[in-house]
């Protein structure tokens, strides 16, 4: 039985936008760490990015160059609030990548009791990516069960 690596329900979520002092050299680790694609870019005259997309295997991400009180970057805050979730075909893969690239892999690959090969990286940016591949299916039922044999 052939295990899909993107499950169905996360293919159409929700899309984050994420601010960033620096989103142009932001684009650019994305692309060597992550195999980003770059779709479209929107630059204002200062120089800086008023919004970009950018894709990650078929997941797709809008950024821009942080500015205001009300969209502020990682950086200026002391941290992010948000972890970055994207299913990708192969974590180890991605991880060696992005760690050669200079993310910080806060944990490495391994596999998790629901179902998914996980690892946490942290870019130069401030933003924390947790990147999944999936493994099984299992029921709602079959996780919580896992989860509590883990946490007994």
């Amino acid at each position: 039985m052939s295990v899909s690596t993107v499950p169905e329900p996360y293919r159409n979520a929700v899309i984050s936008h994420i601010m960033i002092d620096g989103a142009a050299a932001a684009i650019d680790f994305y692309t060597r760490a992550f195999g980003a694609e770059e779709l479209f870019r929107l630059d204002g005259p200062d120089g800086r990015i008023v919004h970009a997309e950018v894709r990650i295997q078929g997941s797709t991400i809008m950024l821009g160059d942080a500015e205001g009180p009300l969209f502020r970057a990682p950086t200026a805050v002391g941290g992010t609030t948000v972890g970055l979730h994207v299913f990708v075909d192969d974590v180890d893969a991605l991880a060696h990548r992005a760690a050669a690239a200079g993310a910080d892999l806060v944990q490495p690959p391994a596999d998790q009791f629901h179902g998914d090969r996980t690892t946490i990286l942290k870019d130069p940016f401030g933003h924390v990516w947790v990147f999944l591949t999936h493994l099984e299916d299992l029921t709602p039922d079959e996780v919580a069960r896992r989860a509590r044999e883990l946490f007994r």
